[in-house]
């Protein structure tokens, strides 16, 4: 593994500093009390790949823990050699540090084309799947805007129907979260984010962030939180629906206008997120996505444990 061919390129670590990077939330501090590093492949100064990596005090080093991925990103083209020579420099550098396991969220193929070969790559050098997740995408930038286009007549019929409105923007107060806690609550749903975590994000980014509200006579009746991970990408991060309300295709109305956002932003594909719990796939929201979804990608953990003579 180690017998590479002489490259120009060059081999860095470095401490975090304000990134360029099209996914914002790697400038985003961790809570906790970790040793943060970025390891990158650069040739002629640009950076062509690149890894940020927390490590805790007991050395775990995870790329990156509580954001929706970290992984090994890749800017422009690079051979694999190259690639599989940077993933071993990594490795060799935290072994060094006395690391005890390195973990790789490593995003979904729309947010990183070279996935699927990185994959092969950490499973070629010993690396174990610890977890995989299937999110659920809608692709095409044209594709979402002739979708967007025939959901916005749907909403008007809708809403010509009963008395319902749809309301989205950007988030102005985080009020909306207390009902969204509470009708997943009242519903059986744990809700794993982190209120005060998400208020700082959106606090240093505002642009990357948006909440679709449904009204019924004024009152809301669901919410969701939608994030621009990507510039060309949105996320279909929380959603909740008032287990009270009695209206029909409510759901429905959400994702209608996540798509007319998604068009707004001229994003090239949504992320439907994940349907998946600790407990197993709920196939029932799984099949409610399938009617917005046109391609199924895995979000997969990678874990390698290190042997310290």
């Amino acid at each position: 593994m180690s017998d590479f061919k002489p490259t120009s390129a060059e081999f860095r670590v470095q401490s975090p500093s304000r990134s360029s990077s099209t996914y914002f939330l790697l400038d985003f501090p961790l809570f906790g009390n970790f040793q943060q590093l970025e390891f990158q492949w650069v040739k002629k100064e640009k950076v062509k790949a690149k890894v940020h990596v927390a490590i805790s005090d007991s050395g775990d080093a995870v790329s990156l823990p509580g954001l929706p991925f970290g992984g090994i990103l890749t800017e422009g083209s690079i051979k694999t050699d190259e690639l599989e020579q940077f993933i071993f420099e990594t490795v060799e550098d935290l072994r060094r540090r006395s690391c005890t396991s390195f973990s790789v969220i490593q995003p979904p193929k729309p947010y990183e084309p070279l996935s699927q070969l990185i994959e092969n790559i950490l499973f070629k050098m010993g690396f174990v799947q610890e977890s995989v997740q299937s999110h659920q995408f809608f692709l095409g930038k044209k594709r979402i805007k002739k979708q967007a286009k025939t959901f916005e007549e749907k909403l008007k019929k809708e809403e010509e129907k009963s008395d319902t409105s749809v309301i989205k923007g950007k988030i102005s107060n985080f009020n909306f979260l207390q009902d969204i806690k509470k009708w997943n609550s009242d519903r059986g749903y744990q809700m794993a984010f982190d209120e005060n975590r998400l208020i700082q994000q959106v606090s240093l980014f505002p642009d990357r962030y948006f909440q679709i509200s449904v009204l019924c006579k004024s009152k809301p009746v669901a919410h969701a939180v939608a994030v621009k991970l990507m510039p060309e990408s949105l996320y279909y991060f929380l959603s909740a629906i008032d287990p009270k309300a009695k209206i029909p295709n409510c759901g429905d109305r959400v994702l209608h206008s996540l798509f007319q956002l998604a068009a707004e932003q001229k994003s090239e594909f949504i992320d439907l997120g994940s349907s998946e719990t600790e407990s197993g796939i709920n196939h029932g929201l799984m099949f409610f996505k399938s009617r917005f979804s046109n391609d199924i990608s895995n979000k997969v953990t990678w874990k390698l444990r290190f042997r310290h003579e």
